[in-house]
């Protein structure tokens, strides 16, 4: 829902709009049809005056059908088709009556008897306007050969061509927001490393303009990431020199104390290169190129081999058939020092490697660590500073879950320590 909130809020707007535009057209619908109604019935004066006349001068029928000819009335004498119109008709006004009964029938004129007044009912039928007039003498159904019932057909023009307007906007809007769409899967491609991906667009409006911004911004990243790597390497490479140089003049020297001495330290200088070349290589992980899918068993042999220790150090309860889609290498390595750290400062030497709901969990005895797991992933943190140790291990661990989108988690059971991959 929320990848898709303006689309939504642009739709919520449109359905909302052509709700009110529909309820507005058809109360004024009823409205102009009430009108048009009312304006036609006024027709009813001339044919009761009509039929009045008749009645009080006894003229003939020919007579009284030759003055409503004048008008455009034609009398309906056919009795079955005069059924037919009371019986289906759609009923539009009526006057004279006291009640709200509808008296159309023949049989209830006897009521009328009472009255002094005529009784006219207009009815619509067959796209005919009727007048069914109701005295105490008689009846009479007139047919209006001029008049036709309301046909909404200037509202319906202006209803259709009001929703098409909101519709070709509403088109209109997705087409503008089309580009945003494919600005955020290139944002999300971007994030995930792929950094020759180009943001650049030809467009003048407001997103054309954001995606250039964004593609000024991703050539100075591509530009500092690439101009950091280059350092990185270059100072590494130079650091190697003179370590190895410095290993070769240590065995020059007389005395084993300073050999040994000598050595230690070259050693550990080599190690920290090492370390720093590893996490140069995690940080600057651009794409997924270099992953693909490994049995965790075999990650995880391959991390003890690395480690240089015995496996009966390790305890293993993982299923031979699971598997990972990770880079192999640095996976293994974050596993190896996990296994490093476990040894290293559990009171039995021993490491517990076991799956838990689904997360891959490195346990060992021992205390509780002292801060929060936070303050480890720090670079060069360490508790015990007197161990051989960089403290670097549990931020290359991090760094090589962050790659794999994973965190490091820790917590503690029954004086256990609990690592894990979530």
């Amino acid at each position: 829902m929320r990848k898709h909130a303006v689309l939504l809020t642009v739709l919520f707007a449109l359905i909302v709009t052509l709700i009110s535009v529909t309820v507005i057209f058809v109360e004024f619908y009823k409205l102009n049809r009430q009108q048009y109604i009312n304006n036609i019935f006024t027709k009813d004066s001339v044919i009761t005056q009509i039929y009045q006349d008749h009645g009080q001068k006894e003229s003939s029928e020919i007579m009284l059908e030759a003055n409503f000819a004048v008008y455009k009335f034609k009398i309906e004498k056919d009795i079955q088709a005069q059924k037919i119109i009371l019986d289906r008709g759609e009923i539009l006004k009526q006057v004279g009556f006291k009640d709200e009964t509808v008296m159309l029938k023949k049989e209830n004129l006897a009521s009328l008897k009472k009255a002094d007044t005529l009784r006219t009912t207009m009815l619509a039928y067959t796209h005919k306007i009727y007048f069914y007039i109701q005295s105490p003498t008689g009846y009479i159904l007139i047919q209006d050969e001029e008049l036709r019932p309301y046909r909404p057909w200037n509202l319906l023009y202006a209803y259709t061509t009001i929703i098409l307007v909101l519709s070709v906007s509403f088109l209109l809007i997705l087409q503008r927001l089309r580009p945003l769409s494919r600005l955020r899967r290139k944002i999300a491609k971007f994030g995930d490393g792929v950094m020759d991906i180009s943001f650049a667009t030809d467009g003048k409006d407001e997103i054309a303009l954001i995606a250039n911004e964004l593609e000024d911004t991703r050539v100075k990243i591509k530009t500092i990431l690439e101009s950091r790597t280059l350092f990185l390497r270059n100072v590494m490479h130079e650091l190697k020199t003179p370590i190895a140089k410095g290993t070769i003049a240590t065995q020059m020297l007389d005395s084993q104390k300073q050999i040994d001495r000598f050595t230690s330290i070259f050693g550990r200088l080599e190690s920290l290169v090492g370390e720093f070349a590893l996490i140069e290589e995690v940080t600057s992980l651009n794409d997924k190129s270099d992953f693909k899918e490994c049995r965790l068993i075999d990650i995880i042999d391959g991390a003890i081999d690395m480690a240089m220790i015995q496996k009966k150090d390790v305890t293993i309860n993982i299923e031979n058939s699971k598997k990972m889609f990770v880079n192999y290498r640095l996976y293994t390595t974050a596993i190896k020092n996990m296994i490093d750290n476990g040894i290293k400062y559990s009171t039995d030497k021993h490491v517990r490697i076991v799956m838990i709901n689904g997360e891959l969990c490195f346990e060992s005895l021992g205390d509780c660590i002292k801060h929060p797991l936070n303050y480890y992933i720090e670079p060069f943190t360490k508790d015990n500073p007197s161990k051989n140790s960089f403290g670097l291990g549990l931020y290359l661990v991090d760094s090589i879950l962050k790659a794999h989108r994973n965190v490091l988690a820790h917590e503690y059971e029954n004086g256990m320590n609990r690592f894990i991959f979530a």
